[in-house]
């Protein structure tokens, strides 16, 4: 076992994840040697992971506010203004190393970190989402990745009783060896009683509070800092173990101290455990933290001040407390059964001073451990311009390439994820996986809803970062209008390979430029977020994946559209311009094997006018039915909208369309709706008078799908091939 007076060598120093220049930093910060545990608290607190060293600089040009934005990044979560005196609290954030190591505990723990986020400032979760990318399925490891991090998912979600209510499952080759786990979680709060983590007030009392400290996770930020190899299963002890149940009593005891007015402060510990929690506190308020780790309420015997310090073990809180509330504090959490110690206290010396067994074990700068982390303009190179793409041939047949797309690994129905999460506890989802966006009840509301929704392409993002950013917002903000919401802002999870490597920084650097111009365009502010760098193994990196995740808020639920065709006769209408783009199409991936060419460009303007006159087309209840239209194109909104409705339609394309393009192209700002015979009228004059292109097709009846002159398959016949790849593909069929 380490011990505090332990050597600190080059060696020991590497092991952390400090470079020799970010070790002379430490030593000309702190004019000495550092002891073991200093040495972990500034490898806790400088590692990526933490300090978002290499993303700071590009992070500062996304805009972040707005008239709805209460709070903006820099909290445990993002907190928007939807009236009523009511708040939005909502964030993503990535467990993709643990997840990888060990996928049930990774993907739960992962849930957990994401659901303290929005309840440590006041808010009860009303919503879980989640964006998990896996490795090509034919790759040994991949469907037992899958099948933990589901189970890893719906155990902690389900048990702690919020519903898990969307997301997004993608296969992919690049992530064999780097799984993607991306949780998001939202809750409600009163504006009024919103709770942050900046300490106030001298010789206060720092509370620990929930669950015992183990030695699970020490490290475990550290390790989400770094690239794989093949030692990795070394790193499994990094990797942290949740409870559920022990952190439902938390949400319920943390609720009920905060209504008694004795919370000054209060932290999750979550990435780097007691050590960022306790900086992060102090820091923001300028002031000192002095923590005796000897109360600290642990479950292993004999652990290090290194240990505790690093640990990330699960469902606990650090709090400061007004000191005549403590008896009424440590009764609360005495009846919910949880710990509750007194640790600490607030100085006025702006140290970080950490004593164990009666002795100094830390005694460094609070404000240097974070402000003068290091922060990195790390060179970074532009991907060049894809070579625009040579001609696509149609298919042979149309009907099967419908039908190979509408049952291949990225398209297929997610219905095996998704029926293992409880996706209708607490009573109040309006929209089941499935469709466009979620949609959840705003508690005490008749008629208000929340809509949310994950999107991004990670293949456009590989071939053009920009555009590729662009999108993963329009296509957010598409699917949040499809059901009829105003997009309110985002948080976003960008995950990329190893920033010291020019192209990769590249693809970050694009990635941000494009969602800002997006956010502006579309004034659709971040207010939260989270940077996930190293996602490498042996050197190859993951697809770029700016995963995007969306709040949207209907005023009147009676209004919400769905996708799903509702009666015959209704008219099928493609509001936006006809498809012409297949590079990076699925159809060129799926039917050609072919992963090349430029991604559709991105109008940001002509994203809000088709948005706009969509939206309000359905809360004028002018249309029956709405689908965005993203991968797989026409032809694939055409049959996932006759699957969720199980009718069928009958559509023709335009005399001068090049049908494979029309049908499979990924051209952006385009949606397909349905309108009623009485509403037709209406709809087109709305239309024309917008300047929004709107392309009658056809109308909805019958049991089959008819392209005329091109395709006619039955909806069951659909149905089947969308339904059955995934539990063959997890029972081992294929």
């Amino acid at each position: 076992m380490l011990r505090n007076d332990t050597p600190i060598t080059p060696e020991l120093v590497a092991s952390h994840g400090l470079k020799p220049d970010e070790y002379q930093r430490i030593l000309d910060l702190i004019g000495r040697t550092p002891t073991l545990t200093e040495l972990g608290i500034f490898s806790a607190m400088w590692n990526e992971h933490c300090s978002y060293k290499s993303s700071k600089k590009w992070l500062r040009t996304l805009p972040t506010t707005g008239p709805r934005v209460i709070c903006g990044p820099g909290e445990n979560a993002g907190v928007v203004d939807i009236g009523d005196g009511e708040a939005v609290i909502f964030k993503m954030e990535s467990h993709n190393h643990p997840s990888f190591i060990e996928p049930y505990q990774g993907a739960a723990t992962g849930v957990g970190g994401i659901l303290r986020d929005v309840f440590t400032m006041g808010a009860r979760p009303i919503a879980a989402l989640n964006a998990l990318r896996f490795g090509a399925p034919d790759h040994p490891k991949t469907r037992h990745l899958v099948s933990g991090v589901v189970s890893g998912v719906g155990g902690y979600g389900n048990s702690f009783g919020v519903p898990t209510v969307g997301g997004e499952v993608n296969f992919h080759a690049r992530y064999n060896g780097n799984i993607l786990v991306n949780a998001f979680a939202a809750g409600l709060a009163r504006t009024d009683s919103i709770f942050y983590s900046k300490a106030e007030g001298v010789g206060l009392p720092v509370v620990y509070l929930g669950s015992k400290t183990g030695r699970d996770g020490v490290g475990g930020a550290t390790m989400a800092s770094a690239e794989f190899d093949d030692q990795i299963e070394e790193k499994r002890p990094t990797v942290q173990v949740g409870d559920p149940f022990s952190e439902k009593l938390l949400l319920e005891a943390c609720l009920e101290l905060m209504a008694s007015g004795a919370v000054i402060a209060i932290q999750d510990m979550g990435a780097a455990g007691l050590t960022c929690s306790a900086v992060e506190m102090g820091a923001k308020g300028d002031l000192g933290i002095e923590l005796d780790l000897d109360k600290v309420p642990v479950r292993e015997a004999a652990m290090t001040a290194y240990e505790m310090m690093l640990s990330e073990s699960q469902e606990r809180m650090l709090m400061v407390l007004r000191p005549e509330k403590e008896a009424e504090a440590e009764a609360i959490f005495r009846k919910w059964d949880l710990d509750f110690a007194v640790i600490g206290r607030t100085t006025d010396d702006l140290r970080f001073r950490i004593l164990h067994g009666g002795a100094v074990m830390a005694d460094l700068p609070i404000k240097d451990l974070g402000d003068q982390a290091p922060e990195y303009d790390r060179p970074h190179v532009a991907r060049p311009a894809p070579a625009p793409i040579e001609a696509v041939p149609p298919p042979n047949d149309y009907a099967e390439a419908l039908l190979k797309i509408v049952g291949s690994p990225d398209m297929a129905s997610r219905r095996w994820v998704w029926e293992q999460y409880d996706h209708l506890i607490q009573g109040n989802t309006a929209q089941r996986p499935g469709g466009d966006a979620a949609v959840v009840r705003v508690i005490g509301h008749e008629t208000k809803a929340l809509a949310f929704s994950l999107d991004v392409t990670p293949r456009y993002c590989e071939a053009d970062p920009v555009e590729g950013g662009k999108q993963a917002v329009a296509e957010c903000w598409r699917n949040l209008t499809a059901v009829g919401a105003e997009p309110l802002a985002v948080t976003d999870n960008l995950n990329f390979g190893n920033p010291e490597k020019p192209e990769i920084m590249g693809q970050l650097v694009g990635a941000i430029e494009g969602i800002g111009a997006a956010c502006r365009a579309l004034d659709f502010p971040v207010v939260s977020g989270n940077v996930s760098l190293y996602n490498e193994t042996n050197g190859l990196a993951i697809l770029p994946t700016p995963a995007i995740g969306g709040v949207g808020l209907l005023p009147d639920i009676g209004t919400m559209a769905t996708i799903g065709f509702k009666a015959a006769g209704d008219t099928v209408v493609l509001v936006g311009k006809p498809g012409r783009h297949l590079g990076q199409s699925i159809y060129l991936r799926e039917i050609l094997g072919r992963e090349e060419g430029p991604p559709p460009t991105v109008d940001l303007a002509e994203e809000r006018r088709t948005g706009d006159f969509v939206r309000r087309a359905i809360r004028e209840q002018i249309v029956s039915a709405c689908h965005d239209l993203s991968d797989g194109g026409l032809a694939l909104a055409l049959a996932e909208m006759a699957m969720a409705g199980g009718v069928g339609a009958t559509v023709a394309l335009p005399e001068d369309a090049a049908p494979h393009a029309y049908l499979f192209g990924e051209d952006q700002a385009r949606y397909l709706v349905t309108v009623s015979p009485a509403s037709r009228g209406a709809f087109f004059a709305g239309a024309q008078a917008a300047g929004i292109a709107a392309a009658e097709l056809g109308t909805v009846g019958g049991d089959d799908l008819v392209v005329r002159d091109l395709l006619t398959i039955s909806v069951e016949k659909l149905a089947r091939a969308h339904e059955d790849w995934f539990p063959a593909f997890m029972a081992g069929e294929l």
